[in-house]
């Protein structure tokens, strides 16, 4: 991918219990089958979750003596400044050195930011080419968006997330005559659409078109995701050169995979997209 800039894929909201570090975990796993080069950034230093999978896939690998590709991680720990101000400067420029570091050998990065406030949360959402905040499929979480009338379900006032991202967004194209696009993803879809489910899809395609957001599926509730933690691997692991043994419920997980990533649009992951 000479020649193109490494794109910077924020996964990220404020809440905790969304699916952000699994949805991560999957757009690093889907670039990487397509054979891209791809750099992590993991903020979430209290769980350290993304980075933990990655190094289980290191550790599984070594013990089964396969191959498996790996993301280059670059750390960015927290500030210990003795000033709030002073803090969340030097956490922006580790995060601005990190980034610039993956750029060099990398052709996509994905940060996983913490289900809370800070400053180097802020700072990765304000540098992203795409903003991807993953929402369970309710109006408990739609609230990270926006309040909800309780007789109309009609959206009312964005939340403190909503504008911290619109202003992260026009600042970023004031500096950088840039977009920021902004994807949300609906995880723990029901297959079976229900009177709540039509009623959050309404309310959310409202909303879409009042504070510019592109509605995408993200990943169903299956137990798969959570019982290859431990190995690190994904169902793209499971699935790849295989021809045999495959269940319907791996390929239907990996379809949502691809369709997750297809739905960035980015040119880097084309070869995804294609195959989706």
């Amino acid at each position: 991918m000479a020649g193109l800039p490494a794109p910077l894929v924020v996964v990220g909201n404020e809440k905790g219990g969304s699916g952000k570090t699994t949805v991560a975990i999957h757009l690093v796993a889907g670039a990487m089958s397509a054979g891209l080069r791809v750099g992590g950034i993991d903020l979430d230093h209290r769980q350290k979750s993304f980075s933990h999978f990655f190094e289980n896939r290191a550790r599984w690998a070594e013990r089964v003596g396969r191959d498996y590709p790996l993301p280059k991680i670059a750390p960015v720990h927290a500030s210990e400044r003795e000033t709030k101000t002073l803090a969340e400067g030097e956490e922006a420029r580790r995060l601005a050195a990190a980034v610039a570091e993956l750029s060099a050998e990398c052709d996509v990065i994905v940060v996983d930011c913490p289900g809370a406030d800070t400053a180097l949360g802020r700072a990765a959402h304000g540098n992203a080419s795409v903003i991807v905040t993953p929402l369970n499929d309710s109006f408990v979480d739609f609230d990270l968006l926006a309040g909800v009338d309780p007789e109309t379900y009609e959206a009312k006032a964005p939340s403190i997330y909503a504008e911290f991202v619109w202003e992260s967004r026009k600042r970023h194209m004031i500096e950088k005559r840039k977009t920021i696009d902004w994807l949300v993803v609906r995880n723990r879809m029901s297959s079976v659409e229900t009177r709540n489910q039509r009623r959050v899809t309404e309310a959310l395609t409202k909303l879409s078109q009042r504070i510019g957001f592109r509605l995408a599926p993200g990943l169903t509730e299956r137990v798969i995701y959570r019982e290859l933690f431990p190995k690190g691997l994904t169902v793209l692991d499971l699935i790849e050169g295989k021809t045999r043994g495959i269940t319907m419920g791996q390929i239907a997980a990996r379809a949502e995979v691809r369709a997750l990533i297809a739905a960035l649009k980015l040119s880097q992951l084309s070869k995804i997209a294609a195959a989706s």
